[in-house]
């Protein structure tokens, strides 16, 4: 990590469909799928799955903020999210799959509220937003199989993204954010 590197925290599902987006922009050094927010040190995927641990699947991601924005972070961020579901994302339900934005900064802090208030006054959508702002909390990388598994496994990780209606809403919502 150099110097000027900075490090973000997502959850929005299922990890798998959370890393492609911004692994493919610019500036963008590492994004490690794994859990956060619970109380059991070092889960695994299957106690995190049961729901007893409080942790969700998140993302951390490790950029380059002169190249790659914080707030445009949160721009993508919001943009591979259904914000208005508590119960999970799409296909996947339970706390483990819920939203939430984890800042590691007063600055981060202000940036994700800002953007979280401009999404809830953008009429975009008829729902309240309900992904919380939390203070980022110990990040426990998942398994080595779940990391870039859309690269380790395009074709299964094509029909999940788009089986789980994920890639459908999106584009409803959003249109073709790639452009």
């Amino acid at each position: 990590m150099d110097k000027q590197d900075k490090v973000a925290t997502f959850a929005g599902g299922c990890f798998w469909c959370m890393v492609k987006p911004f692994d493919e922009q610019p500036g963008i050094r590492s994004v490690v799928s794994g859990y956060t927010g619970g109380s059991v040190e070092n889960p695994t995927y299957e106690q995190v799955c049961s729901g007893a641990t409080g942790h969700v699947e998140a993302v951390q991601i490790t950029y380059d903020p002169t190249v790659f924005s914080y707030e445009k972070l949160l721009q993508l961020f919001w943009q591979q999210i259904d914000p208005t579901d508590a119960g999970g994302q799409f296909y996947d339900r339970g706390q483990s799959y819920q939203t939430a934005i984890f800042y590691h900064d007063d600055e981060q802090k202000r940036l994700a509220e800002a953007s979280k208030q401009a999404l809830a006054e953008s009429g975009r959508f008829h729902k309240p937003i309900v992904t919380p702002i939390l203070p980022a909390q110990p990040f426990y990388p998942a398994e080595e199989y779940h990391q870039y598994y859309y690269k380790k496994n395009p074709a299964h990780y094509q029909r999940y993204h788009v089986g789980s209606g994920r890639k459908g809403y999106i584009e409803a919502h959003w249109g073709d954010v790639r452009k």
